[in-house]
């Protein structure tokens, strides 16, 4: 199958999706993170439909063709919970398997801690339970240290001018060399938008902050009461061991941690179809 693009309202807002898969599957709702779009999923969308699911890829507010409303404020964490509800609902439905990566993950994670009932199954990539990520950034030297970079996309205006420099050249060299040039490329392009990179770099700057602790505001989320998934690759040069291991005592339900030992930080392209078989496994489970 072919996934096709579609334009949904949420939240008072107009999301473009890729859609693959019947119509009437088990729908999952896949979540990308900074600096990508909605195609980071598309292995996943491919793999989801030929097991019937209906799968869902938005980009998320700011991000690609979906509308990128104004001001830091708007990328706060419950927009983004809300534009969540409001995408599942669009599609006719009252609740969605959750899936998401990144920022996405940090967004599936609240979501899944406020609308239990909305969701039938959690799989977070790379980026564990807030609470647990907000301790690590608070006491763990080597967390610390790996979050250093968000200092920099907290800066308005100089992080922009570093990360759009000689054509994006930072902004590209994140991306591990399993992600095609193309798909690089296009969320270059997307991120050379008026206005595109400033919305996305709003996600950190709404929502973490300066110095050592800088996930602490995220730190109030609650625990998780639905079955739940998180894969880490052991070589994600932003998300260390410490988080990832304490994750399981905030999820009160059944979890799973899988490591993927030599993966980096792009799951969905280093490990394919580890990924893919996670998600097709809370379907069928």
């Amino acid at each position: 199958m072919t996934a096709s693009q579609h334009m949904v309202r949420s939240n008072g807002l107009r999301f473009r999706t890729l859609v693959d898969g019947p119509a009437q599957g088990d729908m999952f709702i896949l979540l990308h993170g900074f600096p990508e779009g909605a195609e980071s999923w598309s292995r996943q969308l491919t793999a989801l439909a030929e097991a019937g699911c209906l799968a869902v890829a938005p980009d998320l507010r700011g991000y690609g063709l979906t509308d990128a409303p104004e001001g830091v404020e708007s990328y706060a964490i419950d927009h983004l919970v809300d534009d969540v509800a409001g995408l599942i609902k669009a599609f006719g439905r009252d609740s969605a398997h959750v899936a998401g990566h990144d920022w996405g993950a940090v967004v599936a994670w609240f979501f899944a801690a406020r609308h239990a009932g909305m969701t039938r199954t959690l799989t977070a990539l790379s980026v564990g339970h807030p609470a647990a990520l907000a301790a690590a950034s608070r006491d763990d030297a080597d967390q610390q240290q790996r979050s250093r970079y968000i200092q920099l996309f907290l800066l308005e205006g100089k992080a922009e001018r570093v990360l759009a420099e000689d054509d994006y050249r930072r902004l590209r060299a994140m991306f591990s060399d399993s992600v095609p040039k193309s798909v690089v490329d296009g969320f270059a392009r997307s991120l050379s938008r008026p206005g595109r990179l400033t919305a996305a770099l709003n996600y950190y700057r709404a929502n973490l902050s300066a110095g050592g602790g800088a996930w602490e505001r995220l730190a109030n989320i609650g625990p998780i009461k639905v079955r739940t998934a998180l894969l880490w690759g052991d070589q994600d040069p932003a998300l260390g061991r410490r988080a990832t291991e304490a994750t399981g005592g905030f999820v009160e339900s059944q979890f799973e941690l899988l490591v993927l030992e030599g993966a980096g930080h792009w799951l969905q392209f280093e490990r394919p179809a580890d990924v893919s078989r996670s998600l097709t496994a809370a379907a069928t489970h």
